[in-house]
């Protein structure tokens, strides 16, 4: 396709488009946007055009918000809401080549997830590691962060950005695209470039383009095993207790990336007793020194200790349905095993909640995290709560994401965590039971850190608490604000601990009039 150079109408999207009730909405259908337009573009100059032409519409973006969608899967409000002016959608840039200049893998901001695997991988045998559902796009997965399957074996997503092209607004107002990389001369370009390895996205610009040096190789072949347990065969929390503090067990003693216990990928996805089943999903290269019998000692060691038998997946475990016939191990190409995996679920409204684990669960997590799962006390009551669709799913982490010289290399602080705990809840639009489902959600995260506040506090070298904040890429609107009373810790500390003192100086260099804004965004320095 020719470089696209000057907006035309078919990138202005109003409400009387055909195509406005789509873009004007993500992945979570509890939050929909009503901007006077929407910008899609194709090309980093469109881009800049477009943004150029918001800031005109919305006042310089101060009377109404300017917003970036890649894949539409932003959790919050952060994208759209009642406040939105213009939404600038760059999922059309989904291009990806390899940049002879710059001796890095160029990919466009609109790809997703699964361009990458789809079209990268066929191509070059690489691959990012990244997450596992399929429409994520990587303008905001990559600046969150990244992580996925092969996390444990090859670290973050971030931990291979090179470069990356941002549409900025400088002081005067105007737009120029810039572009940072890792070794800039100019320090406030590299810490431009630092600033989207884990410092949230469409805090500081629209980012354009990405470019990643060192690509890792996924493996060839993996050995995938999907099981489950049926609720109705734990008839007390002792098995509970036991299949959590096995799992967690397990990770905090598996943490070398030499090793294949210490690539080893597993979910557990401890979904609400009105689900039916507890699963669990587990991911080896099939290609490490004794593939098969690593994954076997872990099957054993999580399944082994319980009385409930293991069983086949039939429920649908949050955003993945379930995976059939797989509970002994299968030997699947790498490709093949990741398209089996993606998916994102239905569109649905939902609310999230996220955790760092450091060391596993505490007795009391435990108990906190069976009570509000449906087999405490209260199931006994009438009008107890009852949703198939509320889970909190626990993934393992750490190993290769544990270099503790990338937790100052990269905007991503927590690089000593076992486990990554996402609290999730979905309801479809219009369910009258929606303040019921929210409520779940947050006296269950409340809950299981009532030691700390009701959050997962962090970690800075002293306590003996297990966790260590949450993660932008699942944003919590509930967490306290930096004004707010009490001594839970706010979630600036929540999601970027001591960096987010220096996103905030990037903040006032490359976005001085905060144009680019929600919530939760990075504030300017003194703002």
């Amino acid at each position: 396709m020719a470089e696209k150079t000057a907006l035309s109408a078919q990138n202005r999207v109003g409400p009387d488009d055909p195509r406005y009730p789509s873009l004007s909405r993500g992945f979570n259908q509890r939050w929909i946007a009503r901007p006077s337009e929407i910008m899609v573009v194709r090309t980093p100059e469109e881009t800049r055009q477009a943004l150029a032409e918001a800031l005109k519409k919305t006042g310089n973006g101060q009377d109404r918000r300017i917003t970036v969608r890649s894949g539409g899967h932003c959790y919050e409000d952060f994208v759209c809401s009642d406040d939105v002016g213009v939404i600038i959608d760059v999922s059309p840039m989904c291009g990806m080549h390899y940049d002879e200049e710059k001796e890095a893998y160029c990919v466009e901001a609109g790809a997703t997830n699964w361009h990458v695997y789809s079209h990268l991988y066929p191509e070059t045998g690489l691959a990012l590691p990244g997450g596992s559902c399929y429409s994520v796009g990587l303008g905001g997965h990559i600046t969150g962060g990244g992580f996925g399957l092969l996390s444990r074996q090859s670290g973050l997503t971030v931990d291979y950005l090179y470069g990356v092209e941002v549409a900025v607004v400088r002081p005067d107002h105007s737009v120029e695209l810039t572009t940072a990389t890792r070794d800039d001369d100019d320090p406030k370009k590299k810490a431009l470039w630092w600033a989207h390895t884990g410092g949230g996205g469409g805090n500081f610009g629209v980012v354009t383009r990405f470019w990643f040096r060192d690509v890792p190789k996924p493996p060839s072949e993996v050995l995938l095993c999907a099981l489950a347990w049926d609720w109705a065969d734990f008839k007390d929390k002792s098995d509970f207790h036991a299949l959590l503090t096995a799992f967690g067990g397990y990770f905090q003693k598996h943490q070398d990336p030499e090793t294949p216990e210490g690539r080893l990928f597993a979910m557990l996805k401890l979904n609400h007793v009105s689900n039916g089943q507890i699963g669990m999903t587990v991911q080896l290269d099939a290609g490490a020194e004794g593939a098969k019998e690593v994954m076997d000692r872990f099957i054993r060691t999580v399944d082994g200790g319980i009385r409930p038998p293991a069983t086949e997946q039939r429920s649908t475990m949050g955003e993945h349905p379930p995976i059939a016939r797989m509970k002994r191990p299968r030997r699947l190409p790498w490709l093949t095993a990741t398209q089996s995996l993606n998916g994102s679920g239905e569109n649905r409204c939902g609310k999230y909640k996220s955790a760092y684990i450091r060391k596993p669960f505490t007795g009391a997590q435990i108990d906190a995290m069976w009570n509000h799962l449906g087999k405490g006390e209260d199931r006994f009551k009438p009008g107890r709560y009852d949703n198939p669709d509320s889970l909190i799913q626990i993934d393992s982490y750490g190993s290769a994401i544990n270099d503790p010289e990338l937790a100052t290399a990269t905007a991503v602080p927590q690089r000593d965590s076992i486990l990554k705990m996402q609290y999730q809840v979905y309801w479809f639009p219009g369910d009258e039971k929606e303040a019921d489902y929210v409520d779940w959600i947050r006296r269950t995260f409340r809950a299981t850190f009532s030691a700390t506040g009701g959050v997962p506090k962090t970690y800075s070298g002293t306590g003996d608490h297990n966790t260590d904040g949450c993660y932008i890429n699942y944003p919590d609107g509930d967490l306290p604000g930096p004004e707010a009373d009490g001594a839970a810790e706010p979630w600036p500390v929540l999601y970027y601990k001591d960096a987010y003192a220096d996103l905030q100086q990037v903040k006032s260099d490359w976005d001085p009039h905060n144009v680019f804004r929600h919530h939760q965004s990075v504030r300017p320095k003194g703002g």
